[in-house]
């Protein structure tokens, strides 16, 4: 395992690129989600996105409060609903934190480290975070969704989200 890099904004370009497809789930997929989950857990994030450590793929991992890690790769939203106010950080965008709106409910598709299809329902944080690292893997940050500028704080300390 290895503790990857966290690229930040607005220094690194792929924070802005859409992530490609991963085609194959073979063993580097599965050591790079072992290998983001380790980065996520070392900076006390939530979620993590592959292009959050420069790599341009379309992989996730979140982890709340509590429970086991969950790897999604080429995730979709298929369904959401309902709005919830949140407040969001982002590792790649250190020392902010901004107020903005997402789905409060969402299923997801995508597949496993083992490649099987798979969804997940989900609410509140976890759909936030879900949808905030699936933002990442179509070049989207939290600070793009954020209707206007006194929405968007300046912190002392990293907010535990990502």
């Amino acid at each position: 395992m290895a503790k990857l890099k966290v690229r930040h904004y607005p220094e690194d370009s792929v924070l802005r690129r859409k992530a490609t497809k991963v085609s194959i789930v073979d063993d580097s997929i599965r050591k790079l989600i072992h290998d983001m989950i380790e980065t996520m857990q070392q900076s006390s994030g939530v979620g993590l996105a592959a292009p959050q450590v420069g790599i341009s793929l379309r992989v996730i991992v979140l982890q709340m409060h509590g429970e086991q890690p969950v790897a999604i790769i080429n995730p979709e939203i298929i369904e959401s609903s309902g709005v919830q106010a949140v407040t969001e950080g982002c590792l790649s965008v250190p020392g902010y934190s901004g107020e903005l709106n997402r789905p409060a409910y969402i299923v997801v598709k995508g597949k496993d480290r083992k490649g099987k299809i798979f969804k997940i329902k989900a609410d509140g944080l976890m759909a936030e975070a879900i949808e905030h690292e699936i933002d990442h893997l179509n070049g989207i940050l939290y600070i793009d969704r954020i209707d206007g500028d006194h929405k968007l704080y300046q912190v002392k300390k990293q907010e535990e989200y990502d």
